[in-house]
């Protein structure tokens, strides 16, 4: 029989991950039958709750659920399913599009669609039509900006409290030292300039935490206030001084501000969480309970939300003695639009709570034992504690008389009055700040210190210093330290992350955008200038290369960084490579090599893969910002037909053969070193003068054979496979020649 109910509960768990809600209920239904044991009841009690309630029914449910918490109080973790479905419920509204609305207050607020759960970036962060200056944790403004390695900017404090450190913006993994960021420069100069009021704001918001982790409330306290009058659009000075109230025991005056910062910002979790701690102080527990699942609609790991939510359903669903009112079946009805759940949600357990809670169980709501945390995202400052009766708010145990909710109402009506009035202050004080950035911005003010032109895709190293991308890169060519500060930057060099600030690159593409297209047709010249591989193209002088052969090189000279990055940057990834010349600077014939790989040190030295593709003759010496340049042609074999083409194989062919005897006659060990170095041999070509440059095997073995660089080059410059092949011949028969003596 246990074995048979086992796979009947089974089947009922699968039934309900499978979202067959109906089948999970009756199976539930059925073992309740004949289960006598008083904790597995309450146990299929709370399953069969948790599968009606999904299944939509849930007036049934939450008779079920009542019956569980007669057996023994339910504990907050048999109500996560259903704290999963209410806060399920209201974001599914949300989704289909329906407006907030709620009580008063929320219906005097502008309509705004709710955004969708970590995603800020749709919504007027600052209060004051500043958007662009937002921090995308906090949706306030962003004070002391700092840039992370992604190039996304966010608060200072924002970041030293998110752990891990992640990217809200592209959920890039940051560094665990966010210590060791500093504020932008640019950036916090840029936002002083243009928006004085909200930094000066800021900076009284920043006293004022300060004064709070100080347990100085009153002085605190001062600071808000002062904030909120020269910034009284920003959602969080209304939080955090709603959590200066709570601390004072000012429980109505934190409950408005916490009902402001909702207003200004529908869709922040925290501000839910506040208001729903204020609301549980004065008592008010079906609201609070509300708000706790508003803020899980939008922050679904919001942990507070969570437990406290929990608790709230716990104490509300209480055994008690009397009976549960007729209108809870009204319940089904909640959830037929999302005005209506900000309405009516807290109405039928206000009503709920007195008759389920008896005399003798009375519960008591302490005020939150507050943590010093002013900015703790969406994780509260406390937490409700439920408790015997004390000196502190009862819940009473009868219903509401009429004279009670009228009294309730017109205190509702009297907290949107003011809320009205505080409104209409805000947008007159905000007035001021309405000015566009604009107005302001002076070209000046977003130019690189090194290059000293407007910003071109602009770079923030950890030390908070701005540069276009080129100018850094050339800068650590020389020194791996930050051009202006000079702090040591070996890791953010061997890392090579150079994401453009995005924050610095959209204000100065929304408001100097005739500047930008100027400067980046400029940028598109130089580029354009540099991909020519005819025309001043970089010359690496060093030693000899041949087409085909590879040629790996170790770049250490802040002149080659610069050379080889130009090269990967216009996509060429070439460059010339040539002999020293004492009179010239660098030989007439060299070869154009290719780029196949690049390593990258902490120093800024790198190991570049090259492999040599064409040859070509200088024809014009120059330099270019420290490197040599030319222009060049480019050489090919003279292709022979008839009897020439006949007598050509008949000396490849041998030349080939002389060429395998040389090889075969070396050590093991020097073979071994020159294979691991150029690779084996190249067969021979089936076709002799389909290459221009003919076979590859010529100039492998002129790559290895022990020839100095002026005896070599010669070879290169031969635009007749006939006469390369007799000169490699004649160097073959003067190898063995030598080697018999």
């Amino acid at each position: 029989m246990g074995t048979e109910s086992e796979s009947m509960l089974q089947l009922a768990a699968e039934a309900f991950q499978s979202k067959n809600f109906e089948l999970a209920a009756d199976i539930y239904e059925v073992q309740l039958a004949v289960v006598g044991d008083p904790g597995s009841r309450q146990e299929l009690m709370v399953k069969r709750g948790d599968a009606l309630a999904f299944g939509g029914k849930f007036t049934e449910a939450l008779d079920v659920y009542r019956q569980a918490s007669e057996t023994e109080r339910l504990k907050p973790a048999q109500l996560a399913n259903l704290v999963e479905y209410l806060s399920g419920s209201i974001r599914r509204q949300d989704a289909g599009g329906s407006q907030r609305s709620g009580r008063g207050m929320e219906e005097e607020a502008a309509a705004a669609p709710a955004a969708p759960p970590g995603h800020a970036a749709a919504a007027t962060a600052t209060g004051c039509g500043h958007a662009d200056f937002s921090c995308r944790i906090c949706l306030s403004f962003l004070f002391e900006p700092v840039t992370l390695p992604c190039g996304h900017s966010f608060c200072k404090k924002c970041l030293e409290k998110e752990r891990p450190v992640k990217c809200k913006e592209c959920r890039d993994n940051s560094p665990a030292d966010v210590q060791s960021y500093r504020v932008n420069v640019v950036l916090s100069s840029l936002l002083a300039k243009w928006l004085p009021s909200l930094q000066q704001a800021g900076r009284l918001r920043r006293e004022g935490n300060g004064l709070y982790a100080e347990k100085r409330m009153e002085a605190a306290l001062e600071k808000y206030n002062q904030a909120i009058l020269i910034a009284p659009m920003d959602h969080i000075l209304f939080s955090n001084r709603s959590q200066i109230h709570s601390s004072l025991k000012h429980h109505e005056k934190a409950l408005r501000d916490a009902e402001m910062a909702c207003r200004l910002k529908p869709c922040w979790s925290k501000g839910h969480a506040r208001k729903a701690q204020a609301l549980v102080s004065l008592g008010r527990v079906g609201e609070a309970l509300r708000e706790y699942l508003e803020c899980l609609s939008i922050e679904p790991d919001c942990r507070l939300a969570k437990t406290e939510a929990h608790k709230l359903l716990s104490h509300l669903l209480a055994p008690v003695t009397d009976q549960v009112p007729e209108h809870i079946s009204d319940y089904s009805s909640i959830w037929s639009s999302r005005a209506h759940i900000k309405s009516s949600f807290s109405a039928p357990f206000q009503s709920l709570s007195p008759s389920l809670l008896s005399s003798e169980s009375r519960l008591t709501f302490t005020p939150p034992a507050h943590e010093m945390s002013l900015g703790r995202e969406a994780t509260g400052p406390g937490r409700p504690e439920v408790r015997r009766p004390s000196n502190s708010f009862l819940l009473k145990r009868k219903r509401r008389s009429s004279e009670e909710k009228e009294e309730v109402e017109e205190r509702g009506q009297e907290r949107n009055n003011k809320h009205k009035r505080c409104r209409s202050e805000a947008v007159v004080v905000s007035g001021p700040l309405s000015c566009e950035v604009g107005d302001v911005l002076d070209p000046s003010d977003v130019e690189c210190s090194l290059c000293m032109r407007l910003f071109y895709e602009p770079v923030t190293t950890p030390c908070g210093h701005t540069f276009c991308l080129q100018c850094l890169k050339r800068c650590l060519d020389h020194n791996p330290k930050c051009p202006l500060c000079k702090e040591e930057l070996s890791e953010y060099l061997v890392q090579r992350q150079y994401c453009k600030t995005v924050l610095m690159e959209d204000l100065i593409s929304k408001y100097l955008p005739s500047e930008l297209m100027e400067r980046q047709k400029i940028h598109q010249e130089e580029m354009a200038e540099l991909s020519n591989l005819n025309k001043n193209v970089p010359i690496f002088v060093c030693t000899m290369a041949f087409p085909t052969v590879p040629c790996p090189l170790h770049i250490f000279e802040p002149c080659y960084r610069l050379m080889v990055r130009r090269c990967i940057e216009t996509g060429t990834n070439c460059f010339g490579m040539c002999l020293a010349d004492n009179l010239k600077g660098f030989a007439d014939y060299g070869c154009l090599l290719e780029i196949r790989d690049v390593k990258f040190f902490s120093d800024g030295r790198s190991v570049v893969d090259t492999i040599g593709r064409r040859r070509f003759k200088v024809s014009q010496h120059s330099e270019r910002d420290g490197y040599n340049t030319a222009d060049i042609e480019y050489l090919e074999d003279v292709k022979v037909e008839g009897v020439a083409e006949r007598e050509l194989q008949s000396l490849h062919d041998t030349v080939y053969d002389q060429a395998l005897v040389w090889v075969n006659s070396l050590k093991a060990e020097q073979k071994e070193r020159i294979e691991g170095h150029f690779g084996p041999m190249p067969e021979k070509d089936s076709e002799l003068q389909v290459c221009p440059n003919g076979p590859s095997w010529c100039w492998w073995l002129l790559a290895v054979l022990p020839l100095e660089g002026r005896a070599q080059l010669p070879f290169l410059a031969l635009t007749s496979l006939k006469d390369r092949l007799s000169g490699i011949r004649k160097v073959l028969l003067f190898m063995a020649q030598s080697r018999h003596r």
